[in-house]
């Protein structure tokens, strides 16, 4: 087991633990500071998810802010995500248990989406994340070019995330207490 299956395991371990009622005031929190952010409020299609396993809802922030057009990521078993427009009555659930869009939904071109909230197992300071360690954002990401805002709960951020030349790092990390700009590192 690698380093980031270790950390992987420990922070989905913890996240597991976290209470609901917790977790839905963090996310609400949380959707509140976006909805307040410039960069939100200046941005028109937003690519979003839907919460899977104790993550951070953003489905306040979806419900309150209906002119935005808001997509969703669709995954299929090879491990590439397709973008959809978020239908909330047309959502089917995946093999892996979490709600996406239904086949049919209607596709979103990658470079209409302005911005992008990105679920994650853990994230640090460095906007380093870490997902369920299928690659499918490390692939999507770079195709778009949107600004990358890492979602979490602050448990969910460790000290440091290990990451690859394949990791796409975030460009802001979004929590309840704040919305952070991650600084530029220098090559």
């Amino acid at each position: 087991m690698d380093e980031k299956d270790v950390l992987r395991q420990q922070v989905l371990a913890l996240r597991a633990m976290l209470d609901p009622v917790e977790v839905i005031a963090a996310g609400r929190s949380l959707c509140h500071r976006l909805a307040a952010w410039d960069l939100f409020r200046m941005n028109d299609t937003v690519l979003g998810y839907l919460a899977f396993r104790n993550e951070i809802s953003l489905q306040w922030l979806m419900e309150q802010h209906p002119e935005k057009v808001w997509a969703l990521p669709r995954t299929l078993t090879r491990g590439r995500l397709f973008i959809h427009l978020y239908q909330p009555g047309r959502l089917e659930r995946h093999r892996f248990g979490m709600l996406q869009p239904a086949a049919d939904a209607p596709p979103v071109p990658l470079d209409q989406i302005d911005l992008v909230l990105v679920p994650g197992v853990a994230f640090d300071h460095e906007g380093g994340r870490l997902g369920f360690g299928g690659g499918y954002y490390d692939r999507l990401l770079p195709r778009l070019g949107a600004l990358r805002v890492g979602v979490a709960h602050p448990a969910c951020i460790v000290t440091r995330v290990p990451v690859s030349e394949t990791d796409v790092r975030m460009d802001y990390l979004a929590l309840p207490d704040g919305i952070y700009r991650i600084p530029t590192r220098q090559v």
